[in-house]
């Protein structure tokens, strides 16, 4: 077996964070190899030189990347149950306006708690607008207190509505500039950290084209993400047209809100011209087939996507419509809906899913390549797993079929973002799991 490490790497100067460990790089698994990290970056993957000296039995894969959620709504689990989405949207509302910032912190601190549990390692948190800066302060803080890499949204809208339709809830709105400004200062905030800025607007709708302008020319000049929700049902294209003559895809697109920094999340009813739109501007698509069953939205059409080169990350979006932020489930589903809806088993198989879960939508988010599994080079954002903490996952024929298949967050071992271990044992090390839970049961709803 060959040595993959940096030029110049001391594969031997240090201990490595993962021994004798079955790695998957470069698209295959590697047994009885060690995984080097120096300053937070995956420095080697060498063969081990003492077989049987460390984990054995463990298996390393790269991170989940969760392109979409809401942390806040961690506390709404079950809300509104079986309601049309409209319907749905007007009680998250209701909580939304009324979320205070300790309750904002301990909603973060859950949601980021259970994607480390289930091996995310980058959250990508699309926040509702909302005019209180101490609300966002408190998700700043649970990101920081729980470790998990994040990219913060801060929600931006400027069309008032309070049905929805056209427009966004008018008790969360604040001017267009304010929020701008108030974007710069969390950048300032969270510089040299973990986290990182981007702008989340809530859907074509809650924007005027004015504001789509200013909005672009803002995110571009200073390189940040822009997350929108788009057509996860056809009330994005049915209002477009109504109010502009133009439906969902082609109103951003003639205002010049596609580009290659944009992640469309849901997209449910894109056609294809809106593919081959979406494809041509490089905006990525954020898949989250749990929330689209759960709100009765549809099926995102994704392996079409895939044909034209769009560029897909998996997505659990908030609690109150997923009702979790299990990343081994939602991997497991996003495969399982494909196949039963184009009637094909040999649909998403392991490889293209890990793809798509570690860095399906990277480049829009500015964050480094995954592909192919555990790579030299790129930050030590990784998961160790152990089928042998549940016999439900024994015994293991491959082990990729088994994590995707099988897979579950009580195999999660170990989870290590930049280098530090932040889940060992399958335990918070950052965070007194048994203490967080009596301070949530505590909680009035």
């Amino acid at each position: 077996m060959t040595d993959t490490s940096l030029p110049g790497a001391a594969v031997t100067a240090a201990a490595p964070a993962f021994r004798d460990v079955t790695v998957y790089t470069a698209g295959q698994w590697k047994a009885h190899h060690d995984v080097h990290v120096v300053d937070g970056i995956v420095t080697a993957i060498a063969p081990t030189a003492r077989p049987g000296g460390g984990t054995g039995n463990g298996y390393v894969i790269p991170g989940f990347v969760n392109t979409h959620t809401h942390l806040q709504q961690s506390l709404m689990r079950g809300i509104a149950e079986c309601t049309p989405l409209l319907e749905w949207l007007l009680a998250v509302g209701e909580e939304s306006v009324a979320i205070t910032p300790e309750r904002a912190y301990l909603a973060a601190v859950s949601a980021c708690l259970e994607l480390l549990r289930s091996g995310t390692t980058t959250v990508v948190e699309h926040m509702w607008p909302h005019p209180s800066h101490e609300i966002h302060d408190a998700v700043v803080r649970a990101l920081r207190d729980t470790g998990i890499r994040a990219i913060l949204g801060r929600g931006v809208a400027d069309r008032t509505d309070p049905s929805r339709k056209w427009g966004f809830e008018p008790r969360l709105m604040q001017p267009l500039g304010e929020v701008l400004d108030h974007v710069d200062h969390l950048r300032n905030e969270v510089a040299g950290s973990a986290i990182s800025m981007a702008l989340a607007v809530p859907n074509p709708r809650s924007v005027t084209d004015a504001g789509m302008r200013t909005i672009r020319d803002f995110a571009q000049e200073r390189g940040l993400p822009v997350s929108i929700h788009l057509l996860e049902t056809g009330t994005d294209e049915q209002m477009c047209r109504q109010h502009t003559g133009f439906g969902a895809v082609d109103h951003l697109d003639r205002n010049g809100f596609l580009w290659d920094r944009v992640l469309a999340v849901h997209c449910v009813e894109l056609d294809d011209a809106g593919q081959r739109t979406l494809a041509a501007r490089k905006v990525a698509v954020s898949h989250n087939p749990l929330s689209n069953m759960r709100l009765g939205s549809g099926v995102a059409p994704i392996p079409a996507m895939l044909e034209r080169g769009l560029a897909v990350g998996l997505g659990v979006d908030g609690a109150a419509s997923n009702d979790t932020q299990d990343m081994l489930a939602t991997l497991r589903i996003a495969a399982y809906l494909q196949r039963a809806v184009h009637r094909r088993a040999d649909l998403l198989g392991f490889p293209q899913m890990l793809d798509i879960a570690c860095g399906g939508a990277n480049y829009a988010l500015g964050l480094s390549p995954v592909t192919g599994g555990v790579t030299v080079g790129s930050p030590a954002d990784l998961t160790l797993v152990r089928f042998d903490l549940d016999y439900a996952t024994l015994p293991v024929r491959d082990p990729g079929a088994s994590l995707l298949t099988t897979g579950s967050r009580s195999i999660v071992d170990t989870v290590m973002v930049g280098g530090e271990i932040v889940v060992e044992d399958g335990r918070h090390t950052r965070i007194d799991a048994g203490e967080f839970t009596k301070q949530l049961a505590a909680l009035s709803v």
